[in-house]
């Protein structure tokens, strides 16, 4: 099945609201084994429903229409649906009983503009709303499937996974995909695919999907299978050659994240870590403190964002940051040692570096981040060029830090 996603409203042209629920409905297609052919964001306008409506059905078996559901005046989307579908809109006593209760278990008034809400097209399958006030609705015509659904997400979510998730499986009998995904850090998209270009060669002949799918700081390889969970030993294997040729830089599963990792490894060691932070600000404190449960091993962080407190709070040597500056090899380990012995951790990260987008140099140019980790016996440390985004500089610092420590609680450090 090929589907189409439409999304109403004028706030999602403008801007003001994020489109969340189109990739929420794609990625419940998707693992059904329905491709999204195309998402259209439209105003809440007659005329612009209308013509989408005719393209979509056109289109696609599937039509996915969210947003335009609401009480008021402006959600004109089910009045429009009932025309364009030659029906009339009619008080239905099953809706109108689940809109009482629902205003009756919140103690609240329920207006006459609620009770409206029952009002549903005589031409379509109505779908209960137990989150929320507006009913979806199933639709079909020239054997597409049309369903209307709430714009609110939790709203939307529940009607997908309630009503019109079981009702497409048991009707058209759908055989889902099978995914799984890794994750990498501390490589590019494009380096990645040059060490593993061999084994992507014999994924392909074997009619799998690979999908790259890059994030600051990370790459996400995810294997696919059109045929189902029948491939699932197929793809395993292949994830375990992968694993093994780039045992480096893979770090976990789809759900998996650095600062989850690091949080498994030193509950294990049952050590602690802290941050000493320039550049960063606070944000490898906050990476690794992402994950439930980081007060276990997480003690805290300290701001050296000047040179005087780099100096006073963890002991850098002042003639360190005069002669080869903050942003310096020097400067970084004695901001991780001086962290350590301060905070009294097991580990300490330290950054200091060029965010942007102003104050670079020839020999430090903007993105220039120095990173370093102290422990029991030493330090150690590692230049980092990112690029000249600023906000994207801090994201990256504080991935490759937790990563460092990451490989180090797993012996893969130099």
């Amino acid at each position: 099945m090929i589907a189409e996603i439409i999304t109403i409203g004028d706030e999602l042209l403008i801007g003001q609201t994020v489109d969340t629920n189109s990739a929420f409905i794609g990625h419940e297609l998707s693992l059904r084994g329905i491709r999204i052919g195309k998402i259209n964001s439209i105003q809440d306008d007659e005329n612009a429903i209308l013509e989408q409506l005719d393209a979509s059905i056109q289109a696609a078996d599937l039509v996915i229409v969210t947003g335009g559901l609401g009480p008021t005046k402006d959600d004109i989307t089910k009045q429009t649906l009932t025309n364009y579908f030659g029906g009339k809109l009619i008080m239905d006593q099953a809706v109108l009983s689940n809109l009482e209760n629902y205003f009756a278990e919140r103690n609240r008034p329920m207006l006459e503009v609620n009770r409206n809400q029952a009002l549903v097209p005589d031409c379509c399958e109505v779908l209960f709303n137990h989150k929320g006030t507006a009913p979806g609705m199933w639709f079909e015509k020239n054997n597409t499937i049309i369903v209307s659904l709430p714009g609110v997400p939790y709203e939307m979510k529940g009607l997908m996974l309630e009503s019109v998730l079981p009702r497409l499986i048991e009707r058209k009998q759908l055989k889902g995909i099978y995914h799984r995904s890794i994750q990498t850090t501390g490589i590019g998209e494009s380096f990645l695919a040059e060490i593993i270009a061999d084994w992507e060669n014999r994924v392909r002949e074997d009619k799998l999907g690979l999908a790259y799918l890059p994030s600051p700081g990370l790459v996400k390889l995810r294997l696919t299978s059109y045929v189902g969970i029948e491939d699932k030993e197929l793809i395993d294997n292949y994830f375990e050659e992968l694993i093994s040729l780039i045992p480096t830089y893979y770090f976990g599963g789809e759900d998996d994240t650095v600062s989850s990792i690091v949080g498994e490894l030193l509950l294990a060691k049952k050590a602690t870590v802290g941050t000493v932070e320039s550049c960063t600000a606070g944000g490898i404190a906050t990476e690794i403190v992402k994950t439930s449960g980081a007060s276990a091993y997480f003690e805290g962080s300290v701001l050296t964002y000047s040179y005087r407190l780099k100096e006073e709070l963890v002991g850098v040597d002042p003639n360190i940051i005069k002669t080869l500056g903050a942003v310096s090899k020097e400067c970084v380990e004695q901001m991780a040692l001086g962290g350590r012995k301060m905070l009294g951790v097991d580990y300490c990260l330290a950054a200091s570096g060029i965010a942007g987008p102003e104050g670079g140099t020839e020999d430090k140019p903007v993105g220039t981040v120095w990173i370093a980790l102290a422990f029991e016996g030493g330090v150690y440390s590692k230049r980092f060029q990112f690029g000249k985004l600023r906000e994207i500089n801090t994201l990256l610092s504080s991935v490759a830090a937790v990563n460092m420590l990451r490989m180090k609680l797993l012996g893969m450090l130099d």
